[in-house]
């Protein structure tokens, strides 16, 4: 058996059990005989949480596939909380794990991938090594560390004129390696880095090796996965104190933890963060896991060149942390009639599917976006860089507010897909007003007790209204007519992308209004709610017309969801945010578990 093998120019060990056999009885019984100069580095490439010498598990050193391949973490938390949770955008963005040379405690020491050069006994006392990063793109985007001691904490950052001496390369040594920064532009940088190995002897001549290893991708949560946690803002308003009751009522009810508020004025939660993570490989088959929450490019005042966000997006940094990271990107000089789509109510993820024999473990991104009407160039560029949740882009622009949650949502359902897509269906929603008026209940009122707000003066009047009156109103009728139309086109796209069914298709009724040219839910639009559990759907009281003692909405929305095993909550959210534009998902968050479906073995 051959103890190492060409591979272009670099030689590759291979055949390890042989050469250590040779090393230990140095027979000739028709085994190759050890080189003179010998260079084998490895990291975890076969993602078994270790590094192995005694056999070829993670000699597929320079392969990228869903078997083999290392991989390292962007070290962007801050595992010795030092970093200030206040302060201006950019200062704020900068500080991290990865800030300095240092490795900051025994947390931050395991957000190292480690790499290790085999011992070589029989080094000859001429023998030098050197460490390179081939990779040009990513010399400045990755540090390595030495271990030079027994303690956890015990490395140093390895120059790059590093030498090791024949003693460290005779016993063998150990690197940590992170990332300095996510990747952010595939074009720049795709978060791969090549190292190489190099075993020079003036006498004996020369060996090199090289490992591959790649940056863990950023993944955002699907909504079928447990929530974990429920964020909410409070905004100190009556409108919001009343959400805040119903949504810790239905968290109740689904048997999760009370949910969190976030001392904020800016209601719409779901809004400025979106909660994600990143892995890679631990032991015994484990992921070593960092959360981290993108904060929004929302571009609130440009003209201050330091803190230009939306100050709410802060919340990230608030919540950093041990094993918890916040990445912001953004280009300040993006169209700002364009804004509303960096927030996160337009960035949603689709739960994993099948089409076509291309499987997609982690689900796929879907936001509104157009060639005319788009988010942030540069956080689109973020997103496509992850490579493991191709987007989906359908049109929001006729909203008014424009984001993919208010027509669409997702729940686990008993079919061999696992999940069905709630859309809305303004027609429907007609029909069942028609249904009404042909029942003799034309006269029967809906949004009883509440108000609407004129937010030229902020006067309010009674938005009390009797079916016949909303059937007859040309302005809501010609808007739902206009948003069925466009509700069907993303239906069309999404159908294609995700090779739906219409039996995996719920049609959720409610009518739209026109606010200034664009299109708005006239009713609390209760597709738009947040799912708590495998058996629980919050979503915003419709204040519907009540007909036999039920409000003929709500019927509408519970009975389809009540055959697929999931029972709604009914959250009131009219006052604060239905006025205000969105709904219960708009005004809420969650931090879901970690799926476990390990990312690289998707093989992208």
């Amino acid at each position: 058996m051959a103890c190492f093998r060409s591979f272009g120019p670099v030689l590759i060990v291979a055949g390890l059990a042989a050469c250590a056999a040779n090393e230990t009885d140095g027979s000739s019984s028709g085994a190759a005989p050890e080189p003179d100069v010998l260079a084998d580095l490895r990291a975890d490439s076969n993602r078994d949480g270790t590094i192995s010498f005694d056999d070829d598990s993670d000699a597929q050193k320079t392969a990228w596939d869903a078997e083999s391949g290392a991989i390292f973490l962007a070290n962007i938390d801050d595992d010795s909380e030092r970093c200030k949770t206040s302060g201006d955008d950019i200062s704020l963005a900068k500080c991290n794990d990865a800030q300095d040379e240092i490795v900051n405690g025994d947390d931050d020491a395991l957000d190292l991938a480690r790499l290790k050069s085999r011992p070589w006994p029989k080094t000859p006392d001429d023998v030098t090594g050197h460490l390179a990063i081939l990779t040009e793109a990513a010399a400045d985007k990755v540090r390595i560390f030495k271990k030079v001691g027994e303690g956890a904490t015990d490395f140093e950052v390895l120059a790059e004129d590093n030498v090791f001496t024949a003693e460290e390369i005779r016993a063998g040594f150990e690197l940590g390696i992170e990332a300095k920064d996510v990747v952010r532009d595939a074009a720049k940088w795709d978060g791969y880095v090549e190292l190489q190995l190099t075993v020079t002897s003036p006498t004996k001549g020369t060996s090199t090796d090289v490992v591959l290893m790649r940056v863990a991708p950023i993944i955002t949560f699907h909504h079928l996965l447990p929530a974990e946690q429920i964020w909410v803002s409070n905004t100190m308003t009556s409108g919001n104190a009343a959400m805040r009751t119903d949504l810790a009522k239905a968290c109740k009810a689904a048997a999760i933890g009370a949910p969190k508020t976030i001392n904020v004025p800016d209601p719409w939660a779901q809004d400025f963060f979106e909660p994600a993570y990143t892995s890679m490989p631990g032991p015994g088959g484990t992921q070593h896991v960092m959360r981290v929450n993108y904060r929004s490019a929302n571009v609130f005042e440009p003209k201050k060149e330091r803190s230009p966000l939306r100050p709410a997006g802060q919340f990230v940094f608030q919540v950093r942390g041990r094993d918890v990271a916040g990445v912001q990107q953004f280009d300040i000089d993006h169209n700002p009639d364009m804004d509303t789509l960096n927030s996160f109510g337009n960035y949603e993820t689709v739960p994993p599917y099948t089409k076509d024999g291309v499987s997609y473990p982690l689900g796929r991104v879907v936001r509104g976006k157009t060639k005319s009407y788009y988010p942030d160039k540069s956080f689109s560029k973020l997103i496509a860089a992850q490579g493991q949740q191709p987007e989906i882009d359908v049109d929001t622009s006729w909203l008014l507010v424009a984001h993919i949650d208010e027509t669409i949502s997702f729940v686990k359902a008993p079919t061999p897909r696992g999940w069905v897509l709630l859309v809305n269906d303004a027609p429907l929603a007609k029909k069942m007003l028609e249904d009404a008026v042909t029942a003799g209940q034309g006269d029967t009122p809906m949004f009883v007790g509440k108000t609407w707000i004129d937010f030229d003066d902020l006067s309010e009047r009674p938005a009390e209204i009797t079916i016949s009156e909303v059937l007859a109103d040309t302005e809501v009728m010609k808007a739902s007519a206009e948003a069925a139309a466009e509700v069907d086109a993303q239906l069309e796209v999404l159908k294609e992308e995700l090779g739906l069914e219409d039996d995996e298709i719920i049609r959720v009724p409610f009518l739209h209004a026109d606010y200034g040219g664009k299109s708005i839910a006239y009713q609390p639009g209760v597709v738009n709610g947040v799912y708590l559990s495998d058996t629980r759907f919050g979503a915003p009281d419709p204040h519907g017309p009540v007909i036999g003692g039920k409000d003929i909405f709500k019927t509408a929305f519970s009975e389809p969801l009540a055959k697929i095993g999931v029972t709604v909550e009914y959250i009131e959210n009219w006052d604060e945010y239905h006025l205000g534009g969105g709904e219960v998902h708009c005004g809420t968050n969650s931090t879901r578990a970690i799926p476990e479906e390990r990312w690289w073995k998707s093989g992208r």
